[in-house]
């Protein structure tokens, strides 16, 4: 698996995910060498963290804020407003770390691309795999979402594609793996 970083004009040139169910998921077409069909993710993925956020910073806004104004006077409940501000900043944040994260299937490897200040484009080359997993916590599980951990050769050059649907997870990874097989088989 290789890393590389992609040029703003190369970023720019595949576009954005758009404001669909699946953050713009293509039908499948089979993907050409100079051009990548890329595949967003499900909004469920920005509905679950969005979630969590609103659940840990809600506690913390309580924990911080609330509670010391009721026991130590008025003063101490605009400590409230430190994670009320984290959470409008964070549900921004998340939605462009979502819109981020896309994947595409070519003829020899998977492109991973993702971050917003920090673009990372990840190239696994099917050769390389050894193991395709797909898992899914309680939490993902309840939001109907699973992940897809890909194992290469090289243990720090693991790569994840989250918050997929669990059939697209699955397919992702009977394809990827009968593409693995035929890749690694020549080695």
């Amino acid at each position: 698996m290789y890393t590389v970083s992609p040029t703003y004009a190369d970023l720019m040139e595949t576009g954005s995910p758009d404001d669909t169910g699946t953050a713009g998921a293509t039908e499948a077409a089979e993907p050409s060498r100079d051009e990548p069909v890329w595949t967003g993710l499900p909004r469920g993925l920005l509905r679950m963290r969005r979630l969590l956020l609103v659940v840990w910073l809600g506690l913390l806004t309580l924990a911080a804020g609330v509670l010391p104004g009721l026991f130590l006077g008025p003063f101490w409940a605009a400590l409230a407003l430190l994670p009320l501000a984290l959470m409008a900043s964070g549900w921004v944040m998340l939605e462009r770390n979502w819109r981020s994260w896309r994947y595409a299937e070519r003829a020899d490897d998977l492109l991973i691309s993702r971050g917003v200040l920090w673009r990372e484009a990840t190239v696994v080359p099917y050769g390389r795999m050894q193991l395709v997993e797909v898992a899914s916590g309680p939490v993902e599980r309840h939001f109907g979402l699973a992940s897809v951990q890909l194992h290469t050769a090289a243990a720090a050059t693991d790569a994840t594609i989250p918050g997929l649907d669990p059939s697209e997870a699955e397919r992702l990874r009977d394809r990827l793996t009968e593409l693995g097989e035929a890749r690694s088989a020549g080695l």
